[in-house]
């Protein structure tokens, strides 16, 4: 038998050590990433993305959640899967280019987001300067708004007599006015039409292809933007098939037949994107963490290509190339 005072002091102190001991068994909270894709999961960008968190000692479902939505290049998906992910919740947010990560601020600004390939993020408004982002949104740049002429005088380099370049752009792009006036200032410069074809939507892909057909064009010049990224394979075989030397932004058009590809490593930027992702954990702020631009910007040349278009690649050119497919 115990006395009611005994009791009493038994009963308060049971009450007062078992909500601490269930307090203590609770696990961690792991922290959840949201990454927002063109494509699949198993794209490059987004296993380079996860092989960047791997380098920093991120073990998938152990120490981070990652949870990503693929939009198939159909970027008005992008507000819809934001906030989908912003409701689970997730620590940070991880676009790709421009016009995602646009969305993306709208549907959040308290989220931190990381973009991954922007062609001017300070043109475009996400942030206010790169040095200094200023908000909730930071990242990589990809340096798209001064791409197009360069990409421009490589082709004109390797088909030097091409007086109709054909070129595909998405004039939705937040900087589409930006580079479309610096390719037609080149080509003005080199004596060179351009043929613009709007391409909004993936879906769009093959009827712009048909109209460069009809259009009668020496070459191509593919703009970067997501539009075109679930059908890269189908732009460069169709450029073979019309023989038109032709030039993209990154080095999977050329792996799929195109001419050549010139522009940062893309899955790089990923992989670096995860350093981001990784400080933001770790309590920095996006405001805080200046804009990074591409470390290098990749030549590919496929050599079969050339030849079955009776092209010779000039040897200073073979010299800068990154890779040559033969």
């Amino acid at each position: 038998m115990i006395d009611r005072r005994t009791f009493l002091g038994m009963l308060a102190g049971g009450l007062l050590v078992a909500p601490l001991a269930g307090l203590a068994q609770q696990p961690a909270k792991i922290p959840r990433v949201g990454v927002i894709g063109e494509r699949s999961a198993s794209d490059p960008f987004i296993v380079a993305f996860r092989q960047g968190l791997r380098d920093l000692g991120y073990v998938e479902d152990q120490n981070v959640v990652i949870e990503f939505r693929g939009t198939n290049g159909a970027v008005e998906r992008v507000p819809e899967l934001a906030r989908e992910l912003i409701r689970l919740p997730v620590d940070v947010l991880v676009v790709g280019g421009g016009v995602s990560a646009q969305h993306a601020m709208a549907a959040t600004a308290t989220v931190p987001i990381v973009f991954t390939t922007v062609g001017d993020p300070v043109a475009t408004g996400l942030v206010s300067s790169l040095a200094r982002p200023g908000g909730n949104v930071t990242g990589l740049s990809n340096l798209q708004s001064v791409l197009g002429a360069k990409q421009l005088e490589m082709l004109k380099a390797v088909a030097p007599r091409i007086a109709r370049v054909a070129v595909l752009f998405n004039p939705g792009s937040p900087i589409s006015a930006t580079v479309v006036r610096d390719v037609q200032d080149f080509a003005r410069s080199q004596a060179v039409e351009l043929l613009f074809t709007e391409v909004r939507h993936p879906d769009d892909v093959a009827g712009a292809l048909s109209a460069v057909g009809r259009k009668r064009a020496d070459a191509l010049l593919v703009l970067s933007d997501p539009v075109f990224g679930s059908r890269i394979a189908t732009i460069a075989q169709t450029a073979v098939t019309l023989r038109l030397p032709s030039i993209y932004s990154h080095r999977g058009f050329a792996a799929a037949g195109g001419l050549l590809a010139y522009g940062p490593d893309f899955e790089d930027n990923y992989r670096r994107a995860a350093t981001y992702v990784d400080k933001i954990l770790k309590g920095a702020k996006p405001a805080d963490l200046p804009v990074q631009q591409p470390t290098k910007l990749e030549l590919t040349i496929n050599r079969k290509t050339a030849a079955a278009l009776g092209l010779a690649i000039p040897p200073s050119l073979l010299l800068r190339a990154d890779e040559v497919i033969q």
